[in-house]
């Protein structure tokens, strides 16, 4: 049972490891080689009003819907930022319990663990040609992203002791 529980540790640590390594070489892309407008162009046509008018500031830029592309990808890439943080997550939290971290003590290392990673590749991304790192990412979509791990987490970890 010992040696299971640690091969299983290593398999969800490799897991984690490599997940966080795709992030940290999709961070390393230059904007322009991750643009999606020109793909999101040749599948809908759409002009300045297409979508509701929907104007805000988002780490001092202007995001508006009156630039209907741009507006969508914003909205496509904060998305992935909420996905990938509750993978990384759920990833940690899995490779805490697997080695016996209780509960209490795994779901606030986690957090902080993914928090941390989080500014770092925020920061990362700030010496990146044509990205910006911005901290509002990491307290917003990040964060959310996070909680929803968590939230996963324990959602499974009541469920498995009701068994």
């Amino acid at each position: 049972m010992l040696m299971k529980k640690k091969q299983s540790a290593l398999v969800l640590a490799g897991l984690c490891i490599l997940f966080m390594a795709a992030m940290f070489l999709f961070s390393s892309q230059p904007y322009k080689e991750q643009d999606m407008r020109p793909e999101l162009e040749k599948l809908v046509r759409l002009d300045a009003n297409t979508l509701p008018k929907i104007e805000f500031y988002y780490g001092g830029a202007l995001v508006t819907s009156t630039l209907p592309y741009d507006f969508i990808e914003f909205w496509i890439r904060k998305s992935c930022h909420v996905a990938e943080y509750a993978v990384c997550t759920l990833l940690i939290l899995l490779t805490l319990r697997t080695v016996l971290v209780p509960v209490r003590f795994a779901v606030p290392a986690g957090f902080l663990a993914s928090f941390f990673y989080a500014n770092f590749d925020e920061w990362h991304q700030s010496f990146v040609s044509g990205r910006t790192g911005h901290f509002i990412d990491v307290i917003t979509f990040d964060s959310f992203g996070i909680l929803i791990g968590v939230c996963l987490f324990l959602w499974f970890t009541r469920r498995k002791k009701s068994r």
